[in-house]
């Protein structure tokens, strides 16, 4: 098989750790083929690697370079992932996912593709891929430096090909598809009206059912798209045979609940404490090892950026290049829509459009399999996407139309146009093709200007708004996309600071009836706490975002404890439950009891008690949890939609899922309430890949964690868990404050750290500063660089 290493390649564990262990420190002289000038890689004492090139070319061929020197199974894993071929390297278990990620690859025009990002995009991509196959062709002569996880699961990286970089768009943040296919089966078993409880709609708006819809779709109908975006699930069973395959689909069928979101703001002269501007920036994604992030220097006579992007890709895509800093949070555009076809009877490859049958396209490829035959399979596409379900029975099938299948949409690769601008003009203007994901970019420059430039394909949808599967039979299509300056944007505003967190942030005024950019929008807590912090301090430091990014208080906390203020009861735990909470400041810390109580009563009480109360029975149990903002609004104005008595019937609900909540915590932590600690229940681990592999010992190598941790999905220091075990899922794992100017004294954090190598000491040595609130300083100048460097890669040319 292709790609499995032989056992000449194979070398003892002892032997290798001591190996690996020089590789943190100590100089080191490579000779690299494909390399024009000298260039240097030095690693700073935090694990940042900063590269000094020639020039432009040879600077991203050192990026990737690096990249596969530190994080190489991290990258090769992405690229088998998103090409569809683990397969090749993880067995049978792995055949649907392939098949469901190569549904979802870029088939277009790459001509067309590569000019979408501009003139500088396909050199760096190609620099970029040489670098790591570079490094992987040094691997073939120094065998002693094979990465860990090849060596376990017994293969050899594979080259890349510059177009891999564009063509894979699987690992991009998705957008509404999930949502719409809940809408429709709260409809389905209730009332489009019911499901305004499980997302409230932002601004208000009402949807309509399609004409010609049935809503009652397949349970299964996103299987094949959650296979398609979701990670890599390798377990023992996985590994063993095609029998196991269940293991990785099961995960798609059971997908977690993950909300990515993030935080950013930027702040003028006139509000700062330096006299400069201030960029913010903590962008929240799945929890890994290693981490999604890589924060690295790139700088060359005529370019010099720093900051984190992803390791897979060249560029900076958060940070600045000595004139602008830049971060980005999401900013709702609805980009997706499941369309629903009806299948002719005679040819199930065949649907109506327009009053016709029209063929599907069908394309066939082989899958290889390690130790196996290569597999045929089919993929059928229709003209708006690739087909994920087919439903016999009702002879229908379900196929997605996204805009991340456009030309020029993979994800975050716009950066190579910004990261050169060097005034919000040239910003602005770099973003008119920014695709995705769709983001609410900041801006602050060394003039002192401050801006927010919200960028992503948006389709023009004239005849419905997006938040309900469509029937493809001509009548629901896309008629292009929103222009740049059909988008809002702001330069300098009064108040003196910018500030974004995933809400909904479309400025009065704007005509969002018309334009339907997005009707679901992140709960606005978080964007609630952060605007009340900025604005009550006359002048903001850098230390004081670095507190604003970490701060752990709860807005609907804090609402909650406000409704329970008056609220009394006969029963003994409930009034130790209220006696508990009250005078609570919100504050989410690890320590605190009262955010133990409260999480456990918000996440696994109050929503079902609080849906049971307002919804018909089928209704309240066709999806999970409640829309958290408009449980409060309607608890808060109970009189919206609990009926008769409703002031009653919401101290109920209340008072009889706080009960339960105290009860359930009394059977986890024990009966003295003073003892209780959030971070007993929370949790944070970073899970490799291979974790569920190996032995006790190497998983506690690979992974990092678990360690218990404060916060909330509501606070800035944002923490999205899992209701069943309170793990977290995603957050800030990647931290940055730029002082814009003064870059030296810009501060950054990694969790767990910087290098994909777990005998590497830089593999997990952030991690506690993460959990601390600390911050180590983003140094940019060759001089601070210098003076802070532990390890020196210099790389010359190999002319043999």
């Amino acid at each position: 098989m292709t790609g499995l290493i032989v056992g000449t390649l194979m070398i003892g564990s002892t032997a290798m750790q001591a190996v690996r262990a020089d590789i943190a420190t100590g100089d080191e002289t490579i000779a690299v083929a494909g390399l024009a000038q000298p260039a240097d890689i030095l690693v700073d004492r935090w694990g940042v690697p900063h590269i000094f090139a020639a020039n432009d070319s040879d600077a991203f061929f050192v990026q990737g370079f690096n990249a596969a020197r530190d994080r190489l199974f991290q990258i090769d894993l992405w690229r088998r992932r998103g090409l569809g071929e683990l397969s090749e390297v993880f067995g049978p278990a792995y055949i649907e996912q392939d098949k469901a990620t190569r549904l979802f690859l870029y088939r277009g025009d790459m001509k067309t593709e590569w000019q979408r990002y501009g003139p500088d995009a396909r050199p760096a991509a190609t620099r970029y891929a040489a670098g790591v196959n570079a490094y992987i062709d040094w691997l073939a002569a120094h065998p002693d430096r094979m990465p860990y996880e090849f060596r376990k699961i017994g293969y050899w990286p594979a080259k890349w090909n510059p177009d891999d970089v564009v063509r894979i768009r699987s690992h991009g943040l998705t957008r509404n598809l999930t949502s719409e296919v809940a809408r429709a089966r709260v409809t389905c078993k209730s009332s489009l009206d019911a499901d305004s409880v499980r997302f409230g709609l932002q601004p208000p708006w009402k949807p309509e059912m399609p004409a010609g819809l049935d809503p009652c779709l397949p349970d299964d109908v996103l299987k094949v798209f959650t296979l398609a975006t979701q990670g890599v699930h390798v377990t023992r069973e996985s590994m063993k045979s095609a029998d196991a395959a269940t293991t990785v689909i099961a995960a798609a069928e059971n997908p977690e609940e993950v909300t990515e979101g993030s935080n950013n703001w930027v702040i003028a002269p006139s509000k700062s404490a330096t006299g400069r501007a201030i960029m913010a920036n903590d962008p929240h994604r799945a929890y890994a090892a290693p981490s999604l992030r890589y924060i690295q220097q790139i700088s060359t006579p005529t370019l010099d950026i720093i900051g984190a992007g992803e390791p897979s890709a060249p560029g900076i895509s958060i940070g600045h290049n000595g004139s602008i800093a830049y971060g980005l949070t999401i900013f709702n555009i609805d980009q997706e829509d499941l369309y629903v076809y009806e299948l002719n009877p005679a040819n199930p490859r065949e649907y109506r459009y327009k009053g016709k049958w029209e063929p599907m396209c069908v394309v066939r490829e082989q899958v290889a399999v390690r130790d196996g035959a290569p597999v045929n399979v089919e993929l059928l596409f229709t003209r708006h996407g690739p087909v994920i379900y087919t439903e016999e029975s009702k002879h229908r099938a379900f196929a997605v139309r996204t805009a991340w299948l456009s030309p020029g949409m993979s994800p975050y690769f716009d950066s190579m146009r910004y990261m050169r601008a060097k005034n919000y003009a040239q910003f602005k203007a770099a973003l008119a093709t920014w695709g995705a994901p769709t983001v609410n970019q900041v801006y602050a420059d060394t003039e002192g200007n401050i801006g927010w430039v919200p960028s992503g394909l948006a389709p023009v949808r004239p005849n419905w708004d997006g938040l309900m599967p469509v029937p493809g039979d001509g009548r629901y299509e896309w008629a292009g996309f929103w222009p740049r300056d059909a988008m809002p944007s702001a330069y300098n505003p009064a108040q003196g600071y910018f500030t974004t967190s995933n809400e909904m942030n479309l400025p009065a005024g704007y005509p969002y009836a018309e334009r339907k950019l997005g009707f679901e929008w992140t709960n606005g807590s978080r964007h609630q706490r952060i605007d009340e912090v900025l604005k009550s301090q006359p002048k903001v430091s850098i230390e004081d975002s670095e507190r604003l990014q970490n701060d752990d208080v709860s807005i609907p906390a804090r609402r909650l404890v406000a409704l329970l203020a008056p609220l009394s009861s006969d029963d003994e735990d409930t009034r130790a439950a209220l006696a508990l909470l009250k005078g609570w400041d919100a504050h989410m810390s690890a320590g605190s009891p009262q955010a133990a109580l409260e999480e456990v009563w918000l996440s696994r009480h109050l929503g079902r008690t609080f849906k049971q109360a307002v919804l018909p029975k089928d209704a309240a149990a066709s999806f999970g949890p409640p829309d958290t903002a408009v449980m409060l609004d309607t608890l808060e104005h109970p009189e919206t939609r609990f009926g008769d008595d409703a002031q009653g019937k919401r101290n109920g609900v209340l008072l009889s899922s706080l009960h339960d909540a105290y009860v359930e915590m009394r059977h986890l932590q024990g009966a003295d309430a003073s003892q209780w600690k959030w971070g007993k229940l929370q949790t944070n681990l970073n899970a490799h890949p291979l974790a569920d592999v190996v032995d006790q010992d190497m998983r506690a190598k690979l992974n990092v964690g678990p360690i218990g941790k404060g916060g909330s999905a509501y606070t800035p220091n944002q923490s999205t868990y899992r209701a069943s075990d309170f793990r977290e899922t995603n957050g800030p794992s990647f931290r940055v404050v730029v002082d814009v100017g003064n870059w030296d004294n810009s501060r950054a954090v990694n969790l767990p750290g910087e290098s994909g190598d777990p005998d590497n000491p830089h593999y997990r040595d952030l991690a506690q500063m993460w959990l601390d609130g600390q911050y180590f300083p983003l140094l940019y100048t060759r001089a601070a660089v210098e003076a802070a460097t532990e390890k020196r890669v210099h790389l010359v040319p190999d002319s043999r």
